[in-house]
């Protein structure tokens, strides 16, 4: 078989793992609510990894827009949806018709819901936002969000199902406003529940998750964490959570530099001894960013070897070094493991300043994504 040029190994069994594992952590009978927005993190949403978060215990799934919501149910997929982002007109269309539940945060927007609803003939559930914080969409005064949510409940052509919030720093391990947030929402929760004992609440993300116990509510809306990320940007394993992505090249050429050559534009590397020097035929076009220039690692054989001059858009030259078992066509990892080294995307995302979260994202759809552990 030829060596793939770049291409994201996505094992399913670990989203279905991580799914259990989480799940297995909620108190009070709470749900797990899988997010897969952004094509699953970068992981592929449909039908891969989406249904083995349902296969590891998630009753729900979320995403950001309409679209996505579309091409889930498109999928065959029949568990709730919940569309969490903002949405014009047409979008709410899109969204309704795939059977998606909704976020509502002001009352024109609830009326628009609505009335949609009733040209459709369907009936929407709708999740009120209340915004303890975050300082997005959703009410800062309580008294308004109660207000929506009174008014949602007396309509008859929607269903107020939820309502919600989301943390700001609940990935800040040494952070007081976490605990503000979860008081805020959980008082105005209370409040809530007894005039509406069906309203579920929900509030926490991966991290909260993780993180405190009582922010489980009736349900936790989990994305990172699924796909064994972990969202305090360490080592995922400790909290018992299984890197499901890997990104591969192979190793397309091994030329000998001599002291001075220099690889990549702006000559911004140069070999100080003699050296083997691999390319890769993999670069900021496939994902792999600039700011990783002489500033980062690819595993070769199961050994280490430095990334060396300028990340291009389809090709990086790796430093071998005295390595010369290394050969044309030898697979090369950017993120996963071979033998007993690995490179995780939380290693990666410190290197560029960043979180894994923007790492696997910014894996681009010209890398092919392929599903295992079906």
């Amino acid at each position: 078989m030829s060596p793939a040029r770049a291409v994201a190994r996505v094992d399913l069994g670990a989203v279905r793992r991580n799914c259990a594992a989480l799940a297995s952590r909620l108190t009070d009978g709470a749900a797990l609510c899988a997010v897969v927005k952004a094509d699953a993190y970068g992981h592929g949403v449909a039908p891969g990894c989406a249904a083995a978060a349902v296969e590891g215990g998630a009753s729900m799934l979320a995403v950001a827009t309409a679209e996505e919501a579309r091409e889930l149910r498109a999928s065959g997929l029949e568990v709730p949806i919940l569309t969490m982002g903002a949405l014009s007109a047409r979008e709410l269309d899109v969204a309704l018709g795939a059977g998606s539940e909704v976020a509502v945060w002001d009352g024109e927007f609830l009326e628009l819901v609505a009335t949609r609803g009733s040209a459709l003939g369907v009936r929407p559930r709708v999740h009120v936002k209340y915004d303890t914080g975050m300082g997005r969409l959703g009410h800062r005064d309580p008294r308004a969000v109660t207000e929506l949510v009174r008014r949602a409940a007396g309509d008859d052509r929607v269903e107020a199902a939820a309502a919600w919030t989301h943390f700001a720093t609940a990935d800040e391990p040494g952070s007081r406003f976490f605990d503000e947030q979860l008081r805020r929402f959980r008082e105005l929760g209370t409040a809530l529940r007894a005039e509406l004992p069906g309203l579920a609440l929900h509030a926490a993300n991966s991290a909260a998750t993780l993180r405190d116990a009582a922010s489980h509510l009736d349900m936790v809306r989990c994305g990172i964490g699924i796909y064994g990320l972990d969202p305090f940007q360490e080592d995922p394993t400790p909290r018992g959570l299984e890197p499901a992505l890997e990104l591969r090249s192979y190793v397309a050429a091994v030329k000998p530099f001599h002291h001075g050559d220099s690889a990549g534009y702006g000559q911004l590397w140069r070999a100080q001894q003699q050296t083997n020097v691999a390319v890769l035929p993999i670069g900021y076009g496939d994902g792999v960013r600039r700011g990783l220039t002489n500033n980062g690692s690819v595993l070769i054989g199961g050994r280490r070897h430095p990334i060396v001059g300028t990340v291009s858009m389809d090709n990086i030259t790796v430093d071998l070094g005295a390595d010369t078992d290394v050969a044309v066509g030898d697979e090369a990892a950017l993120i996963g493991t071979q033998g007993s080294e690995r490179i995780l995307c939380e290693e990666v995302a410190r290197r560029l300043a960043t979180i894994n979260y923007e790492v696997t994202c910014g894996i681009s759809s010209r890398v092919p994504r392929e599903h295992h552990g079906v």
